[in-house]
């Protein structure tokens, strides 16, 4: 996926945290209507919730004010399938959003409406520190590698998010829950590791406004490396290079964020 300001939509569409409008450029509720809407045991949402929010590939509609239904209007990816990773690992008690399998299909996910700034957004109102945010980006890859896996027979493989950055870091009330596991695997943790290194790396390198932030976010993560490895870390370059979701300028990026991260070893 793209690195953070790329991801605000969709984030924003995943989360439908506090009951906006949908993001500029956007299908509005009544266009969405007109191209057709979704159906299940809630009943056609153009008639029984409007629009939240709109990304690249996701819309987002309220059903009610516990839950909503995200809708991959591209019909990329199986929503049940992440769903039930989503479930196994709350089931360990991971913080993730609930979410209602029965009701959901390939395209279709029913899940619980959170309330609460993204990491990022939080960050930038001054409502958490660089320590703070990187230590729970760390805390939450840790918990998550102590789930056992669903399907893989391997003793060390483990549940991977593959995409833990802060705009997938929802802060609620009860707490942060991690949001967007479309990419989840079964793996080595790290992979996970690599992942979310190269991600903030290549922020970091940039030249945006939150460059300075998430070097800061970066130094807490990597603050102990021992979970990287040079197969995680190479992988996870491979696996960015290999996203076509990511612009020209975000692949050019991807050297110097390698370079950033193995500065961590030294």
């Amino acid at each position: 996926m793209t690195t953070w300001p790329l991801y605000r939509a969709a984030a924003q569409a995943l989360r439908a945290a506090c009951d906006r409008p949908a993001v500029p450029g956007g299908p509005n509720p009544e266009e969405r209507g007109r191209q057709g809407g979704i159906t299940g045991s809630f009943g056609p949402m153009t008639t029984r919730g409007r629009l939240l929010a709109s990304g690249r590939a996701n819309d987002v509609y309220a059903i009610d004010g516990a839950w909503v239904v995200r809708r991959n209007r591209e019909g990329w990816g199986d929503a049940v399938a992440e769903g039930a990773v989503m479930e196994h690992v709350r089931a360990h008690g991971y913080p993730v959003p609930r979410v209602r399998l029965a009701e959901s299909t390939r395209t279709e996910l029913v899940m619980e409406r959170l309330a609460g700034p993204t990491m990022v957004e939080a960050y930038g109102a001054g409502l958490i520190g660089a320590a703070e945010g990187g230590a729970m980006l760390a805390r939450l890859l840790r918990q998550l590698h102590g789930i056992p896996g669903r399907r893989s027979a391997s003793a060390d493989h483990r549940i991977l998010h593959l995409d833990l950055h802060p705009e997938n870091v929802m802060l609620t009330p009860d707490g942060p829950r991690v949001i967007d596991w479309s990419n989840t695997e079964e793996g080595d943790p790290a992979l996970d590791w690599g992942m979310t290194a190269v991600i903030l790396a290549q922020v970091a390198v940039g030249d945006g406004p939150i460059a300075g932030p998430a070097r800061e976010l970066l130094d807490v993560l990597l603050a102990d490396p021992s979970q990287l490895t040079e197969h995680g870390l190479t992988e996870a370059r491979r696996r960015r290079a290999a996203d076509v979701m990511m612009s020209r300028e975000e692949v050019e990026l991807l050297g110097a964020a390698e370079q950033l991260v193995r500065s961590y070893w030294r």
